[in-house]
């Protein structure tokens, strides 16, 4: 008897995958994700403590101003003292004798806790109104015993938004500060100019009575011509844009104005400073070298004389450490 041949078992076709397959298991809990969460959240919560503890200032602390009469001022709260302050005889000063009587004038009221006048000194560059800052200090307190010594603090431009924070350490200080912005001046959008308002007049607490700030700029409302009169032309009332720009300077209840000098001017500080460091030259051969010099550079000024001092002091082998 023939044995039927034994039935293959079917194969049935593979259901082709749902397509809501994917949508199921992007809805399935991640536990990777999940686990992984506090630990990210962690991670940044450190990394902002310690931008913020790096872009934080440390609490500001008052140096032992008996160390020194300069001090620079950092927006960390730090005050470094200056062993040496770069400056000029105020006798080397040529030029400028109306502006040195004022200002020292005004310096020695405050020195002696009278009223006075914040100070700004503008105008032309290479004039000597940094120079004249210093050496009023240094004149006020030549014949003054150390407690009643003025104290100078130098404040950078880019620094002048922590002008609060110093503010601050100098208020409870039994000493007199100067405090000294070279070269202040304000660009484009920047705001920073209205913090110094606010500390220099109107402010709630005001400038300490023991503090007064000298500032220097090359522009007498410490804005560029262009930044006033972009305010003026985008502004609904271009009067009172103008205004506040310029309030600034308003300020500053002393306002020195440095122009550029004369040639005799210009030759007499060249002949003060050969006569302080020592250096002998023929009057005629100084004089046309001197004019020669300033010609080179196209403008006369008290720093482009001591820049030609320089350059005949090493060519005569006379070192510039005065008599």
């Amino acid at each position: 008897m023939s044995k039927k041949p034994a039935k293959t078992p079917s194969r049935r076709p593979a259901k082709p995958a749902s397509r809501t397959q994917p949508k199921v298991a992007a809805n399935r809990p991640n536990s990777r994700l999940v686990d992984d969460t506090p630990e990210r959240i962690a991670r940044a919560l450190e990394a902002i403590a310690a931008h913020l503890a790096i872009s934080t200032p440390a609490q500001a602390q008052a140096p032992s101003f008996t160390d020194a009469d300069a001090f620079v001022w950092h927006p960390n709260g730090r005050l470094s003292k200056v062993a040496r302050v770069a400056r000029v005889e105020i006798d080397l000063l040529k030029g400028i004798d109306r502006m040195r009587d004022i200002l020292i004038e005004n310096t020695e009221r405050f020195a002696d806790g009278l009223p006075a006048n914040n100070a700004l000194l503008w105008g032309a560059r290479g004039m000597g109104k940094s120079s004249l800052v210093k050496a009023a200090h240094a004149s006020v307190n030549l014949e003054r015993d150390e407690a009643d010594k003025l104290k100078l603090i130098e404040i950078h431009r880019e620094d002048i938004e922590s002008l609060p924070a110093l503010m601050d350490i100098l208020r409870a200080s039994s000493f007199r500060f100067i405090v000294f912005c070279d070269d202040l001046s304000f660009d484009g959008n920047d705001a920073s100019y209205k913090s110094l308002k606010a500390v220099l007049e109107g402010g709630i607490e005001g400038r300490p009575e023991n503090v007064i700030l000298y500032a220097t700029s090359n522009r007498r409302h410490l804005l560029a011509r262009e930044m006033i009169e972009n305010e003026r032309s985008t502004a609904i009332n271009p009067g009172e844009a103008v205004e506040e720009k310029v309030s600034l300077s308003d300020r500053f209840g002393l306002w020195l104005g440095f122009h550029r000098c004369s040639q005799d001017e210009y030759l007499a500080m060249v002949n003060g400073y050969c006569r302080n460091f020592g250096i002998t030259v023929a009057a005629d051969e100084l004089e046309r070298e001197a004019l020669e010099w300033a010609t080179t550079r196209g403008s006369r000024s008290g720093r482009v004389a001591w820049q030609f001092i320089q350059e005949l002091a090493g060519r005569l082998g006379v070192r510039l450490t005065g008599k």
